[in-house]
């Protein structure tokens, strides 16, 4: 009799551990249209967390009390997808670019950063969180395309705060059709994806807690002569991950047609392709002129019938192609633009607020609008009061190096995070 109590005992924990690994292995995927986790749609409103394995690192920029009481704080409102950084690229020391960086030279790593994302993937399974992991940039801010340039041999790649714009964009616009750069691309992606995790032995491919990779952040042609190659390029790169990895989903990293040289076409072309699978839209209205930095509640209800026809008109895109669509960055500044934490974000929640009720109203009708996240968690940081943008030695907050440091950070003391909370809770209600 006690051989069959102990058998028994023994079966139900054997049984117990493998109903626990199969959630363990859980994937999102995607379903005519919807995100699919553990057989049901899945809506969200995430946060983006750039800086997160800089943080979780134990060199230089790392704090993993930090980290972990951010994601403890982030699980409190109920965000559990996270868009993260893996980078930068270059060197130490250049004016308005994250520091520490990733890949220092091509193919040689801040071992740090990478434990530190292994240790982060580690935390946000603990949690059922899930990664959106983006693998380079268009901008100045982690090296991406011009830092891949630079390597290539096309000389010093610009500093827009320092050499202008103008300079900034002609030098990038050379991205697109150097091979060398491209190439240089495909080995960060191929170390990346095939990663095996430190601390779990568990290879990147196989690691649930990743939703998604992602080819850059806003990833653009920077000219109408680039619209073929970029788009080609978007392809490749699409496959080359795929064929490493079949498990996790696939995007852009597209801000819509403003970051496809305001082709929606050409926007809807590389949403297309057979191994994106899920559609991505930003969305900017300070840096897109719909809100007036002198006149910010002046422009709040403008600045919000804009956004909802920009939504519109990606959405019947969407619809057609029954992918998902996901608005994964989008701000507006604090009121008055004031950049300390004791500023009010009256004017910011309204905002955020007209952005959460269209995933929520998705989520009631399943609807191919599956999440957003916000940009960007600033979370516990303090804010250094002699410094308007980062410097070394600053606490990380969701504006990066070439932001007025708060500008669009979500901090914890926030009333924007009850507003969070309060959505995510009627979200999830309807999954």
């Amino acid at each position: 009799m006690k051989k069959h109590i102990l058998f028994g005992i023994i079966f139900l924990a054997l049984f117990s551990s493998c109903q626990k690994q199969n959630v363990q292995k859980s994937f999102v995927k995607v379903e005519n249209g919807h995100f699919i986790l553990d057989g049901k749609p899945c809506y969200y409103v995430g946060t983006n967390f750039w800086y997160g394995a800089i943080l979780a690192s134990e060199g230089e920029g790392g704090n993993r009390k930090r980290l972990n009481a951010e994601l403890d704080s982030l699980a409190a409102i109920g965000v559990d997808n996270l868009r993260i950084l893996v980078g930068a690229d270059g060197e130490n020391g250049v004016t308005a670019k994250v520091e520490p960086t990733l890949q220092k030279a091509p193919g040689v790593y801040n071992d740090t950063i990478l434990a530190g994302l292994d240790y982060l993937l580690l935390e946000l399974n603990k949690r059922d969180m899930k990664a959106i992991l983006y693998l380079n940039n268009s901008w100045e801010w982690s090296g991406g395309y011009g830092q891949y340039l630079e390597w290539a041999g096309y000389g010093k790649a610009p500093i827009p705060a320092v050499d202008g714009w103008n300079n900034f964009q002609e030098f990038v616009r050379q991205y697109q059709k150097c091979d060398a750069a491209k190439e240089l691309f495909a080995n960060h992606v191929r170390s990346i994806v095939t990663r095996t995790n430190r601390y779990t032995n568990q290879k990147y491919i196989d690691d649930p807690a990743i939703m998604a990779w992602q080819i850059g952040n806003e990833p653009r042609a920077f000219g109408e002569e680039n619209k073929v190659s970029y788009a080609l390029w978007i392809q490749d790169v699409a496959s080359l991950i795929r064929e490493l990895d079949p498990n996790h989903l696939i995007s852009t990293g597209s801000e819509g047609y403003q970051g496809t040289e305001g082709d929606i076409q050409l926007w809807e072309l590389i949403h297309s392709y057979q191994n994106i699978d899920y559609m991505t839209i930003h969305i900017w209205p300070y840096n897109w002129g719909w809100a007036k930095k002198d006149d910010l509640a002046g422009t709040l209800d403008y600045s919000i019938e804009q956004t909802e026809i920009y939504i519109r008109q990606h959405l019947a895109i969407a619809e057609k192609y029954r992918k998902p669509l996901v608005i994964e960055e989008f701000g507006f500044p604090r009121d008055s633009f004031q950049f300390t934490i004791e500023s009010s974000t009256q004017d910011r929640d309204k905002y955020y607020a007209s952005v959460f009720q269209q995933v929520l109203e998705h989520s009631r009708k399943q609807g191919v609008l599956a999440g957003c996240n916000f940009w960007a968690w600033g979370g516990m940081a303090k804010k250094n009061p002699e410094h308007t943008f980062w410097e070394k030695g600053d606490d990380y907050m969701g504006d990066p190096a070439q932001e007025e440091q708060g500008l669009y950070s979500v901090f914890q003391s926030d009333k924007t995070t009850e507003m969070v909370k309060e959505f995510n809770r009627n979200i999830k209600s309807m999954n």
